[in-house]
């Protein structure tokens, strides 16, 4: 399963981390993202609309690899699946949402803030994991103490990062990819502004140094 989401890190340096609040651009935002070279695309659970976006998203645009984020509950990792989701997100680490995602056969991305949760996500499996919330815990000084004690751990930084301070976080080398919401600015999407985002979707790919 770990090996499953380590393949996300490999489509581009940034995950979109999606807050969709209007249905009729779930599908435009995903084109327009996809047509950007940016094709792992995570939607948050934090909207009424979001697992009918992703539905749309994953049924319309084929070349999109349509995630769930914000997954809590094995409710959220069955309903993700059924969405039609191929990888869900966690803020945090537990087993339920180990043994959720494992029996839906959904690949799992787990949050961590600490060491110990580092470990108890290595003792279900995982190695490539979600820092979160990044900066907040501590940012690039954090991942670089933690790359000593877990030099075969991956990590997917979420939470405070910049398109400015993208580059520091892709420069480690436990980092293979870090979350952003800055890919999908409100105001573009409010205005049907999907140019603009596939600007910023291609700006992703100068990133990483």
């Amino acid at each position: 399963m770990s090996n499953q989401t380590l393949n996300l890190a490999s489509h581009g340096p940034v995950i979109p981390v999606i807050v969709i609040q209007k249905l009729e651009h779930a599908v435009p935002l995903a084109e327009a993202l996809v047509a950007g070279g940016v094709r792992v695309l995570e939607v948050t659970l934090r909207t009424p609309v979001a697992l009918q976006a992703m539905e749309a998203m994953a049924r319309a645009v084929p070349e999109a690899i349509v995630g769930a984020g914000t997954l809590r509950t094995a409710t959220d990792v069955a309903a993700a699946k059924n969405a039609g989701c191929r990888f869900g997100v966690s803020p945090g680490f537990n087993h339920e949402i180990a043994v959720a995602a494992q029996g839906q056969d959904l690949a799992l991305l787990p949050g961590v803030s600490t060491a110990s949760e580092v470990m108890q996500a290595n003792a279900a499996g995982y190695t490539f994991l979600k820092l979160f919330p990044a900066v907040a815990v501590g940012g690039v000084n954090l991942l670089k103490a933690l790359a000593g004690p877990f030099p075969d751990v991956a990590f997917c930084p979420t939470g405070g990062i910049t398109q400015e301070s993208a580059p520091q976080f892709l420069s480690l080398p436990n980092v293979k990819v870090c979350g952003g919401s800055w890919l999908t600015p409100q105001d573009a999407m409010d205005a049907g502004d999907w140019g603009r985002i596939t600007q910023l979707a291609r700006a992703t790919h100068a990133l990483r140094r």
